[in-house]
């Protein structure tokens, strides 16, 4: 039996990179002011078909959808936004008109082709900053990403942004976009014709070379944006430059979800390949009363983890594994054994420190072999003899000198 194509174990030591990830969103989220929210795994199909947008790739070709026992269409999640807004709107988080930080970090799902970066079970952190409509907002979000991709040590990534504008406006642009491609449509790849009828928005982030190629001289949205648009997104580009936050205007950046409006970015880097983006988001100042709440402008980001760790990688991150303080040896006699036992149970039950114990009855040779493997800073030996006595012999494997304690003594002095 092996893992499932398209997801995978995550094991020592490449473990520890991930404990070093979540270690870094604890900090920074604290830093910024953010709690952590945490949604079901499986929600009802419509909280993804109705906000994400039906003629989108992720709903129309992506989703594990299935029906339960009761009936019911259900759908492993394939983003957290959608979740968050339903829950912000059960939960009346967002009463009042009350602004609120939350972010997330877990594993979501893609019926995707499987390759670098990119898993059918894939893991994702994120950040959503609820009911803020001020450009200060954005740049709070955009800020939140960019600290976080300098604290990993990805240091070449390229923010890209761009603005989608208004409802209305995306309309008039639409209509002007539809006329552009139709004139096109034979040099159209088979998806984009698709897409041409129910979201020619999506030919503009196509990924085939001859739609890049047409969506490069495609009219841009920003030769039509309201002063409300202009205004918006002037001022993102102000604040990103006040912040020294390095930054691209992309015209063709539109992201792959129905629910964006107003600015939209992404973080990418040359260590993916060819699928180089880390992550990205946007503003959603429509979503919430697609769940019945309020008028609830809101914008937030997420992060592929696994697609950070090969960037980091690339940067030659090592990350640091846990070694243990104490090595704990017992050998020869079970009075010895079940010293070593306690030892170890009493430095757990009353300091941090990390210890190791034998629990294969091994020589005592071999055990302090296991604690130079384990690069252990310390081993704690007890023998018939030392165990007759309330002894141990303290070891420091670093340096290679020893010492002899009596039991009680050593424990007390690590309190």
């Amino acid at each position: 039996m092996q893992a499932i194509r398209g997801t995978k174990d995550i094991i020592s030591p490449e473990i520890y990179t991930w404990q070093y990830i979540e270690h870094i969103i604890s900090i920074l989220t604290n830093q910024f002011g953010y709690s952590e929210i945490r949604t079901p795994i499986f929600e009802s199909i419509d909280v993804f078909k109705r906000t994400i947008g039906e003629n989108t790739d992720v709903v129309g070709k992506e989703m594990y959808t299935f029906p339960d026992k009761g009936g019911d269409i259900l759908t492993l999640r394939p983003e957290a936004t959608a979740s968050v807004v339903r829950a912000a709107v059960q939960h009346n988080i967002t009463a009042q008109q009350q602004l609120s930080r939350v972010w997330y970090n877990g594993p979501f799902f893609r019926y995707e082709r499987p390759q670098k970066g990119r898993q059918r079970q894939f893991h994702q952190f994120g950040a959503e900053l609820l009911c803020a409509a001020s450009v200060e907002a954005d740049i709070e979000i955009i800020s939140l990403a960019y600290t976080f991709l300098q604290k990993l040590g990805i240091s070449n990534s390229v923010l890209s942004i761009n603005t989608l504008a208004t409802p209305q406006v995306r309309s008039i642009y639409r209509s002007v976009l539809l006329d552009y491609f139709q004139s096109n449509i034979n040099t159209l790849s088979e998806d984009s014709q698709k897409r041409l009828v129910l979201n020619p928005l999506r030919i503009l982030d196509s990924k085939n070379l001859d739609d890049k190629l047409i969506a490069a001289n495609a009219p841009k949205l920003l030769d039509y944006l309201d002063d409300e648009s202009t205004i918006h997104f002037d001022k993102v580009c102000e604040y990103l430059t006040r912040l020294n936050i390095p930054f691209i205007q992309q015209s063709t950046l539109v992201r792959g979800l129905d629910y964006y409006s107003h600015t939209v970015f992404e973080f990418t880097s040359n260590a993916l390949g060819s699928q180089d983006a880390l992550g990205g988001g946007g503003r959603y100042n429509d979503l919430f009363e697609q769940f019945g709440g309020k008028n609830t402008p809101s914008i937030g980001f997420a992060f592929g983890i696994e697609r950070l760790i090969i960037a980091m990688n690339a940067h030659g991150f090592s990350p640091d594994t846990i070694n243990p303080d104490y090595y704990i040896i017992g050998f020869e006699s079970n009075d010895a054994r079940s010293k070593a036992i306690q030892t170890a149970h009493m430095i757990r039950n009353t300091t941090n420190y990390i210890v190791i114990t034998d629990v294969q009855n091994r020589s005592l040779k071999a055990q302090m072999k296991d604690a130079d493997k384990h690069n252990a800073q310390f081993a704690i030996i007890i023998g018939p003899e030392e165990a007759d006595k309330s002894e141990c012999i303290v070891k420091n494997l670093k340096e290679g000198t020893q010492q002899n304690f009596p039991l009680d003594t050593f424990l007390s002095s690590l309190k």
